[in-house]
C-alpha cells in the first residue's frame, strides 16, 4: 500500500496506510514467541513500541501500551457480573499465598474474569495470577499472569482470563488469585448465594464455599475476589 501511494516504505507510513484498523490488533495477547517471530520484525511498530510490548510480556506491573489487551469475546449476549460481598474493609495482607473461594452455578456460563480488590494506600500496581480449577480434579481449566492497576478507592478491578474458561452446572471449581503488592481493601458479609437476573436469559445463580488449606484467609465471609465476569 505504501508503494501503491508512492509513500517510502518506513514504520511511520506503514501506521499510516494501516489507520485505525492497527490499534485493533491485539499484540498484548500473543506469546512473546510469536510477537518476536512476526510483529517485532514487521517494520510496522516503531522501535519504542517494540521494546514496550516486549516488557509488557516480561515484567510486572506491566507498562500501558496503546493495543487492546482483552480477548475477543465470540459469546452471544452481555457481560454479566456478580458481587459475592456486601461490605467493603480495610487492611487485607499478601505473602504470596494465594485467595481462593469455591464455588459452582446452576447453568453452563463463561467466565472471562474477576473483579479484584485494590491498595488501600492510593494508587498502585499489583502483579496477580488468576486462576479457575476444577476442585476434584485438581485441574487448571485457565490462568492468567498479568498486573493490574488501581487507584485506591474500595472499587473492584478487572483482571481477565486471555480466553472464556466454560463453567457447567453443579460442577465444583475453585476461583483463585495470587496477588503480590502493598495491603488492599477486602470484602466483608460475604454471601453463600448470589443471584443475577436478566430481562433476555434465566437467573444465574452462584454458590459459594470455603476453600479448604491455604487461602490467605479468603472464606465465603471475607477476603479476596470479590467479582465474577461472565456470559451467560
Amino acid at each position: 500500500e505504501c508503494q501503491r501511494q508512492q509513500l517510502p516504505v518506513t514504520s511511520a507510513n506503514k501506521q499510516k496506510v494501516l489507520g485505525k484498523a492497527l490499534s485493533l490488533i491485539r499484540f498484548p495477547l500473543m506469546t512473546i514467541e510469536e510477537f518476536a517471530a512476526g510483529p517485532a520484525q514487521s517494520g510496522i511498530l516503531s522501535d519504542r513500541e517494540v521494546v514496550n510490548l516486549f516488557l509488557h510480556f516480561t515484567v510486572n506491573p506491566k507498562p500501558r501500551v496503546d493495543y487492546i489487551d482483552r480477548p475477543r469475546c465470540c459469546l452471544r449476549g452481555k457481560e454479566c457480573s456478580i458481587n459475592r460481598f456486601q461490605q467493603v474493609e480495610s487492611r487485607w495482607g499478601y505473602s504470596g499465598t494465594s485467595d481462593r473461594i469455591r464455588f459452582t452455578v446452576n447453568r453452563r456460563i463463561s467466565i472471562v474474569g474477576f473483579g479484584l480488590y485494590g491498595s488501600i494506600h492510593g494508587p498502585t500496581d499489583y502483579q496477580v495470577n488468576i486462576q479457575i480449577i476444577e476442585y476434584e480434579k485438581n485441574q487448571t481449566l485457565g490462568q492468567n499472569d498479568t498486573g493490574f492497576s488501581c487507584d485506591g478507592t474500595a472499587n473492584t478491578f478487572r483482571v481477565m482470563f486471555k480466553e472464556p474458561i466454560e463453567i457447567l452446572p453443579t460442577v465444583c471449581y475453585t476461583a483463585c488469585a495470587t496477588l503480590k503488592g502493598p495491603d488492599s481493601h477486602y470484602g466483608t458479609k460475604g454471601l453463600k448465594k448470589v443471584i443475577h437476573e436478566s430481562p433476555t436469559s434465566s437467573k444465574t445463580c452462584f454458590f459459594f464455599f470455603s476453600s479448604p488449606g491455604n487461602n490467605n484467609g479468603t472464606s465465603i465471609e471475607d477476603g479476596q475476589i470479590p467479582e465474577i465476569i461472565f456470559y451467560t
